[in-house]
């Protein structure tokens, strides 16, 4: 009897297997260790709800470094103050804009900041970046219904039409913009360039997965937010409802022509640098359980990848397209994906 399991299945199981196991507070807090981008749920406190923020706009700047700034924004969208961060372009500008979207998480502070050494890269780079926080298993969409866990969430209505003409004021930017993200803000990065054709010049998704009508995204995107507490259902309906598919990048792929789109992820298999971070972690057997859930994840985002890039081959749609033989769904495998995005970002961008 055949006992090998269909492709998308494996995917699937792998990633329900990881998302269920709790991650240990303590272990996440060692810098020396592998960090996943999920894990169980971070908390089930919905982030704050105002009545009476009706309107949009910039309540204050706050600087964090000699070119970082802390914004804090009324979105009357979201009915709360929503904050991001700000990477000032070296050298003079007018400059290009890349929005950077987090992982699952969403932390207070971008992990692209805190955990994957963005200010470092960017910082000799003439890019203003833009990077979100607190989009807990948001999939920054908008949802249908307010969650009890998750909160009240329009993050596509946010980043789309509230954020862009706030912060490109007050950076005085040249009026070109592309957008990356990793993991749920990969599969976010690609939904929101291919749901609003022109918006961005260029597109990078890093270790994400991209669709969400059939069964293998339906599944992803239901463990994506129930790892966080968050019930599926609020997002866009029962599975049956149009807006699966309406979300769905491999259905929309051909709004993507003409923009440049970065693909990446890896293998799955540690590198020497994941080995040595194990190795030196104060409880090995903790960073291996970790590192095991890296493996899988990495390994279902590389499948669901595959699958993406094979469908813009069949559109004939260009994409710079990059496996790694080796590296895990850690941060320091998502830094090690950055420069190699933005090489395709920089020339999109004209830079």
């Amino acid at each position: 009897m055949n006992r090998r399991l269909p492709q998308s299945a494996a995917v699937i199981l792998t990633i329900a297997a990881v998302a269920a196991v709790p991650v240990v507070a303590e272990v996440r807090a060692q810098p020396d260790i592998p960090v996943l981008d999920q894990g169980a749920p971070a908390t089930t406190t919905p982030p704050p709800y105002d009545p009476k923020m009706t309107r949009t706009g910039l309540l204050r700047t706050e600087p964090v470094g000699p070119r970082r700034e802390r914004l804090h924004i009324a979105s009357a969208a979201m009915r709360r103050e929503i904050t991001v961060d700000v990477l000032r372009g070296s050298g003079e500008g007018p400059h290009p804009v890349l929005y950077l979207l987090d992982g699952v998480d969403g932390d207070p502070t971008s992990a692209w900041i805190t955990k994957g050494r963005a200010a470092e890269f960017f910082a000799d780079k003439p890019v203003d970046v833009v990077l979100t926080s607190g989009g807990t298993g948001s999939m920054y969409s908008d949802w249908l219904r307010h969650d009890t866990a998750l909160g009240l969430n329009r993050w596509e209505t946010f980043l789309t039409e509230e954020l862009p003409p706030i912060v490109e004021s007050l950076l005085r930017s040249n009026g070109k913009r592309a957008i990356a993200g990793v993991s749920m803000g990969a599969q976010a990065a690609m939904m929101l360039t291919q749901r609003h054709p022109g918006l961005y010049g260029a597109v990078a998704g890093m270790s994400g997965c991209y669709s969400t009508a059939d069964p293998l995204g339906h599944a992803v995107t239901t463990i994506t937010v129930a790892s966080r507490g968050g019930n599926v259902e609020n997002l866009w309906g029962p599975p049956s409802s149009p807006e699966w598919a309406a979300h769905d990048s491999l259905l929309g792929a051909e709004k993507l022509r003409g923009t440049a789109i970065y693909l990446s992820a890896s293998s799955g298999a540690p590198t020497t640098a994941d080995l040595i971070a194990i190795a030196n972690s104060p409880s090995i057997v903790d960073a291996l359980a970790m590192a095991g859930g890296g493996t899988a994840l990495e390994a279902g985002a590389r499948q669901c990848t595959e699958r993406f890039a094979a469908r813009l081959t069949e559109l004939e749609i260009p994409a710079t397209v990059e496996y790694s033989p080796q590296g895990m769904h850690t941060w320091p495998d998502f830094e090690a994906q950055l420069p190699r995005a933005w090489e395709v970002l920089a020339k999109a961008l004209g830079l």
